[in-house]
C-alpha cells in the first residue's frame, strides 16, 4: 500500500469520526420519535447527494453480477447497523450509544482477517485492543448506568457496521467507486424501512424536521468519508482511527449539554489517543521501509 493512500485514508476516516458524532447528537435533538424514521431521513438525504455526485459526473450506478453478493451485504449489514445505533441513541446516553458502535472497527478488522485474509500483526492487535480498553474506562465496566437490553442492540449496531465496512472494502479495491456504494445503500435502507414508515408515520415539527435533515447531511458527509477511507486503505490499518468519535462526541456533548466526563472517562481518552499514535507511528515506519 503506497504511504500516500494510508495518509488519505486515515483523514477521511478521521472526518467521517466527525461527522457521525455529529449526526449522533442531531439524532438525540430530534426529540422523540421512532428510530426507524429517523434513519429514513437519514438515508434519504444520503441517497439525494449520491444521485447529484452520479449525475454530475455522468455516472451510471452499475455493478457487475460478480459483486453483487458484497453490495448486498454492504446494503442489509449497513442497515442493520443503522437501526441499532439509532435505537441505542434513543435509549442510552449519547456518549454510551457512540462508544459501542465503535465497536465497528474491531469487528471490521476480524472480518477483513476472515473474508480478505489481510494479516493483522501483533503491533495492530495490541493497539486495537488497547484502544477498546480505552472504551470500557469511557463507557465504565458493567454499563451500571444502562439497560441490558439497548446496550446489546448498541454492540449488535457495531458488529453490522463492522461487516458493512468490510464489504466496502471488498467493493473499493474492485474498482467499485464511493458513490455508487452510497447511493445503493442508501436507496436500499430506504425501501427497507419505508413500508414501517407508511403505517406508523410520527407527526413532526419544522424543528425535528430541519434537525433531521440535518442528521441526514452529517451522515452523508460521513458515509461518503469512510466509504472513501476504507476504498484508499485496508481496516486494519486505518480502522483505529475511527475512534476519535469518541473524542468529538464528548467534545459536542460538554458544549452542547454541558456534559463533563469523569477521570475514567479521560484515562480512556487516553489509551485510546495512545492507541492511535502507536497505530500511526507503525505504519509511517512499515511504509519507510517498504
Amino acid at each position: 500500500m503506497k504511504q500516500e493512500n494510508y495518509i488519505k485514508g486515515m483523514v477521511m476516516i478521521i472526518l467521517s469520526a466527525f461527522f457521525f458524532a455529529c449526526m449522533n447528537v442531531s439524532v438525540r435533538l430530534a426529540g422523540d420519535l421512532p428510530s426507524v424514521q429517523k434513519s429514513f431521513f437519514r438515508n434519504l438525504v444520503a441517497a439525494f447527494f449520491a444521485v447529484i455526485i452520479l449525475a454530475k459526473n455522468h455516472v451510471v450506478p452499475k455493478v457487475q453480477k460478480a459483486y453483487w453478493g458484497p453490495l448486498i451485504m454492504r446494503c442489509t449489514f449497513g442497515t442493520l447497523g443503522i437501526l441499532c445505533n439509532y435505537y441505542a441513541i434513543d435509549h442510552l446516553l449519547v456518549a454510551d450509544a457512540s462508544i459501542l458502535n465503535k465497536l465497528s472497527p474491531f469487528f471490521a478488522i476480524i472480518f477483513s482477517f476472515l473474508i480478505l485474509k489481510e494479516k493483522i500483526t501483533p503491533v495492530q492487535g495490541a493497539c486495537v485492543f488497547l484502544a477498546f480498553i480505552g472504551c470500557l474506562f469511557v463507557v465504565k465496566p458493567g454499563f451500571q448506568n444502562t439497560a441490558l437490553i439497548p446496550a446489546l442492540i448498541g454492540v449488535c449496531g457495531g458488529l453490522g457496521a463492522g461487516i458493512a465496512y468490510t464489504m466496502v472494502r471488498v467493493l473499493g479495491t474492485h474498482g467499485i467507486k464511493g458513490p455508487i456504494i452510497v447511493f445503493y445503500f442508501s436507496v436500499c435502507s430506504c425501501l427497507f424501512v419505508l413500508p414501517y414508515l407508511i403505517f406508523n408515520y410520527v407527526p413532526m415539527t419544522v424543528t425535528q424536521l430541519g434537525t433531521l435533515l440535518m442528521a441526514g447531511l452529517f451522515a452523508a458527509g460521513g458515509q461518503f468519508t469512510i466509504t472513501a477511507a476504507y476504498s484508499y486503505a485496508p481496516a486494519g490499518k486505518i480502522s483505529i482511527f475511527d475512534y476519535s468519535q469518541i473524542i468529538f462526541a464528548t467534545l459536542l456533548g460538554f458544549f452542547l449539554f454541558g456534559e463533563i466526563p469523569d477521570k475514567y472517562s479521560f484515562i480512556g481518552y487516553g489509551l485510546i489517543i495512545l492507541a492511535s499514535l502507536g497505530m500511526f507511528v507503525y505504519n509511517m515506519r512499515a511504509a519507510k521501509k517498504n
